[in-house]
């Protein structure tokens, strides 16, 4: 793998050459609260390229070889970092404190209630409104594919408690893996739970739905959801239900089944899978295949939970990257967890704990495997 470190020099520097997948570092040079953001440009010997900025340490673009050896852009995105900053989206970023939803917003350290923001249906969703992934990380540039990026959550942030100090690293190797690794380490009892919300798109074409895309999750249960999105605390089987993912199949292929009520209260797929894996990185979590370029992503994680999200909600009023609206369910999001609202489910069976206490270490690793479908 070869990141070079000329692409991670130009591209702090704002250099002008433009990266595989047609960006501008410049055009991600501005200053928010007082700090720098720009973008970072990983590679390997096998033409993949992946550009990261440190404004909520986002995943920008992916370029992926396809079936004909084509570089295929993978994700979806914006082209500089003004939309980044102003439009309310996800694109890409590192999660945190505590991704997807916390039940009413509120939580329960040593004994004391605390009361978060309330961002999404009474909810507080992904850390909330000024999550991590509005924030700036300081990008640590560590060797010739791996970057590292830093950030110090001070106590109270979004009514989160303890000084927490939190670290994500990409790493890109010549196995054509995207890894991830999360740490973060507090001063007193918090909750934590960091991911990250790409939005994959395999076509290449976010013109195209990924309702043709197969999937596989290696998964028997999943968790129930009720109206309002938020977990009701049962751990159900997928088997006899559209959740069925253990056979590979398409994502559209059951995705409005009329009359299930849990397609009905996610708008489609918006759910939390329980992984077989049981912590087991080795193990697949999740394959999807692009039957149009041939691009497969396999998942591997050592969290309990992805939650699958299939773009519902996406709705042609936000403009990506080349000037593609972004339409309802163009995108499929993979994103490795412990489950929504575990602070609130402490004590339930099967439910994970997310609670991190000072001398602890929050760690959790993520990889995406690219390869071609023979």
């Amino acid at each position: 793998m070869v990141v070079l470190a000329t692409a991670l020099s130009s591209c702090q520097k704002g250099g002008n050459e433009t990266t595989l997948s047609g960006l501008n570092p410049k055009d991600f040079e501005t200053v928010v609260d007082g700090d720098s953001t720009a973008l970072y440009v990983l590679k390997n010997k096998n033409g993949m390229e992946v550009c990261i900025t440190n404004f909520g340490a986002r995943i920008v673009s992916i370029m992926v070889p396809n079936k004909d050896g084509v570089p295929t852009d993978v994700v979806l995105g914006f082209d500089s970092i003004g939309p980044y900053t102003t439009v309310k989206s996800d694109f890409g970023a590192a999660i945190g404190r505590y991704a997807n939803r916390i039940n009413q917003g509120k939580i329960k350290v040593d004994g004391q209630e605390i009361q978060l923001p309330q961002n999404n249906y009474g909810h507080c969703l992904h850390g909330g409104p000024q999550g991590w992934q509005y924030k700036v990380f300081k990008a640590n540039p560590i060797n010739e594919n791996t970057i590292q990026f830093a950030l110090e959550s001070p106590d109270g942030d979004m009514n989160f408690p303890g000084n927490v100090k939190a670290y994500v690293t990409y790493k890109l190797n010549d196995m054509n893996e995207i890894d991830i690794k999360y740490e973060a380490t507090t001063d007193a009892p918090t909750v934590i739970n960091m991911t990250n919300h790409s939005y994959f798109n395999l076509n290449g074409d976010a013109t195209q739905t990924i309702l043709n895309d197969t999937l596989f999750l290696n998964a028997d249960k999943f968790t129930p959801v009720d109206s309002t999105f938020m977990t009701t605390g049962e751990i159900a089987s997928v088997f006899d239900t559209p959740f069925d993912f253990t056979t590979a199949t398409t994502v559209g292929e059951r995705i409005d089944t009329e009359g299930n009520v849990q397609l009905q209260n996610g708008h489609g797929y918006d759910h939390n899978w329980v992984l077989n894996s049981n912590g087991d990185i080795s193990q697949i979590a999740a394959r999807l295949i692009s039957p149009t370029t041939g691009i497969v992503l396999e998942v591997y994680t050592d969290q309990p939970g992805i939650q699958v999200y299939a773009g519902n909600f996406l709705d042609g009023t936000v403009t990506g990257k080349k000037g593609t609206k972004y339409e309802r369910r163009t995108a499929i999001c993979l994103e490795t967890q412990v489950y929504p609202d575990s602070p609130n489910k402490q004590g339930k069976e099967g439910w994970p704990n997310c609670y991190l206490k000072p001398g602890e270490k929050y760690t959790h690793e993520t990889i995406f495997r690219f390869s071609v479908n023979e």
